[in-house]
């Protein structure tokens, strides 16, 4: 299905929809609302299995849990998750791609959500959606030959809860598919006239998606004036894509 619109969405595809969550950490088909204990298990004391009794996780200090772990090839379509507003800066998630060790995707879980400063700001756009008060919903693509892995660790030194679903499928992904890569850097502060780099390193055929940008301005005479400037392949000095300053 084409992003953004509705178009191909009565084509059939050979995949297999499949779901993560508290309630079915494996994704597997009849997992789903089989948990008898679970960070929600008092709650639901009067109505037992099949009702919410695992809606969330628990992550302790300096822990590192996994979201989901899928072996064979498809593709995440979409991840929900909230947990309080404080915990944004402090949970790191990460991805890693077809068993690779480095993580492809390495930011705060609220950076990811295009939510930087610990505050509610609604987002609505194609890939990434943040509703009242605080579900944060992406939608990017994120395809994988052998195996997919999302992990969040927790920074905090006290436990933290995390309300999670992902979705996918599984199948035969197409060729020339390219994998989803997000990273995270902080100028703080950023010294007058020096410049911020957004993403440097990257190598190989891909395309550039977008970034997502929190500042804070420390001088009263700034206007968030910035040049944004693309070096690509063979650019030295100067670039190829010079646009006129964030301002605008």
């Amino acid at each position: 299905m084409t992003l953004g619109n509705l178009t191909g969405i009565s084509a059939l595809a050979d995949v297999e929809s499949r779901s993560i969550s508290a309630e079915n950490p494996t994704g597997e088909p009849g997992q789903g609302a089989r948990r008898t204990e679970g960070t929600g298990a008092h709650a639901a004391r009067d109505l037992g299995q099949g009702w919410k009794v695992s809606p969330s996780i628990e992550i302790g200090p300096g822990e590192t849990a996994t979201l989901a772990d899928i072996a064979g090839s498809g593709c995440i379509t979409h991840i929900w998750l909230t947990t309080h507003v404080d915990h944004w800066r402090r949970l790191v998630f990460r991805g890693y791609w077809d068993g690779d060790a480095a993580p492809a995707i390495e930011t705060p879980v609220g950076d990811f959500f295009c939510s930087g400063w610990g505050r509610f700001a609604q987002v609505n756009s194609l890939p990434v959606a943040v509703n009242p008060i605080g579900g944060f919903n992406c939608y990017w693509e994120m395809p994988f030959q052998s195996q997919a892995q999302l992990t969040i660790e927790n920074t905090h030194d006290e436990p933290v809860v995390v309300y999670f679903q992902v979705d996918y499928w599984l199948g035969a992904v197409p060729d020339k598919s390219a994998y989803l890569h997000a990273q995270w850097r902080r100028s703080n502060p950023l010294q007058s006239a020096t410049v911020h780099t957004l993403l440097d390193g990257v190598e190989g055929p891909g395309h550039y998606v977008g970034t997502y940008i929190a500042w804070g301005v420390n001088s009263s005479g700034w206007w968030g004036e910035g040049e944004v400037k693309f070096y690509v392949d063979s650019d030295d000095e100067f670039p190829t894509i010079c646009g006129t300053g964030t301002e605008d």
